[in-house]
């Protein structure tokens, strides 16, 4: 599986992004799909995932401002982020398993087998 993560830019703090998981080469209709970020000499972070027919979870952090959602038919999941501040300020990756991950158990990375390269998202005040 190939991950094309893409849609990242500059916005001002309360302003909105849509981020887009592109995969190529499987179906990852049944895989958990999530997102993850780093900042600059930071780990990187669990941001949310989704799993087929289970419900997704969030970080507290972006827990209320964060969707994420699928469109099967285009194989891609996107992170739909809202009233953005200046810490969501990071790379963004996406990154995928053919595991159904429980949604207490989809923050750690090396869960994921499939990473993306990432796509910057810069938040100014």
């Amino acid at each position: 599986v190939q991950l094309q993560a893409s849609g990242g830019g500059s916005v001002q703090a309360g302003g909105s992004l849509g981020l887009s998981c592109e995969a190529a080469g499987q179906s990852v209709r049944t895989y958990t799909v999530g997102w993850f970020r780093q900042s600059p000499g930071q780990e990187r972070e669990f941001v949310a995932a989704t799993a087929w027919g289970s419900s997704s979870n969030f970080a507290d952090s972006v827990k209320g401002r964060f969707t994420v959602f699928r469109d099967n038919a285009k194989n891609t999941v996107y992170l739909q982020m809202n009233t953005l501040k200046p810490e969501d300020t990071a790379v963004y990756y996406c990154a995928a398993t053919s595991k159904r991950l429980i949604s207490s158990n989809r923050s750690g990375t090396r869960l994921y087998d499939y990473w993306g390269q990432g796509t910057l998202v810069t938040v100014s005040s």
